[in-house]
């Protein structure tokens, strides 16, 4: 299986971005979920980002936010998520796939037991989006160990001691937030985000990734062969708002008006 890191590295060989979708795991139930799944790779999809829903999601919009809690409604837990990606990897996906979560589920398990886990159900690696580097130390230990892929983020705000952490303690690649806030999908980016993305890629180690606000075909256009992946999530999730009798008809459409 290809590593989140080396497939991001063949995209930029290739001169282009690795399509990444975010989904939140069991969102609307997790049949459905799986159905999502398989339809994203078809699509083009060549990295999952698979949600793991928390109460709290401070990071992220009220579209991420709402689809957190329409999973915990139907009582997806961390150890579903990972029994889900079990599945997913029988039903034939073969891309990687990172767990994004929040600390607490991680941590309530268990470092150690949680990447043996996930590593045995078919997880690549995870973002654990309110873990800072600075406190991620066992973490990172406990992930290399294992050959399991840690990925951190980075900002608009990120000081270059800062970034040079995030890259230390990354493994798959680098997140970086194209905006000051939390997910959602918006307008435009940001006109200096070109420069941005050229002066990380010049410094960091990792491949990066883009995220945060992705919702328009201009904006794959604008970043495509200057980011190493192109993370898309709330466009994709509103779907399931929607369009909820046909949501793997919806998302697969929403992919294609991305790619156009």
């Amino acid at each position: 299986m290809t590593s989140m890191k080396q497939t991001l590295l063949d995209a930029r060989a290739n001169g282009r971005s690795a399509f990444i979708p975010f989904i939140m795991a069991g969102d609307p139930d997790m049949a459905t979920c799986r159905q999502i799944v398989i339809a994203l790779q078809k699509a083009g999809a060549e990295v999952l980002e698979l949600g793991v829903p928390f109460s709290d999601p401070a990071a992220d919009g009220i579209t991420v936010q709402h689809a957190a809690e329409r999973s915990l409604a139907q009582g997806t837990t961390l150890t579903s998520v990972l029994d889900l990606v079990a599945q997913l990897r029988a039903d034939g996906v073969t891309m990687p796939i990172c767990l994004f979560s929040y600390l607490n589920p991680v941590y309530h398990m268990g470092y150690e037991p949680f990447i043996k886990r996930a590593l045995q159900a078919g997880a690549n690696g995870a973002l654990l989006v309110d873990l800072p580097p600075e406190e991620a130390k066992d973490y990172c230990t406990i992930a290399r160990q294992h050959g399991f892929e840690t990925v951190f983020l980075c900002s608009p705000t990120t000081s270059p001691e800062r970034l040079e952490l995030v890259d230390a303690c990354s493994s798959g690649f680098v997140y970086f937030i194209s905006r000051e806030g939390v997910t959602g999908a918006q307008n435009a980016l940001s006109n200096s985000l070109d420069d941005v993305l050229k002066t990380l890629r010049a410094a960091l180690k990792n491949p990066v990734a883009v995220g945060f606000g992705i919702s328009q075909p201009e904006h794959i256009r604008q970043l495509t062969g200057k980011a190493d992946g192109i993370v898309v999530g709330s466009f994709l999730i509103k779907s399931i708002e929607e369009a909820p009798q046909n949501i793997v008809a919806s998302i697969t459409e929403k992919v294609r008006f991305l790619q156009k």
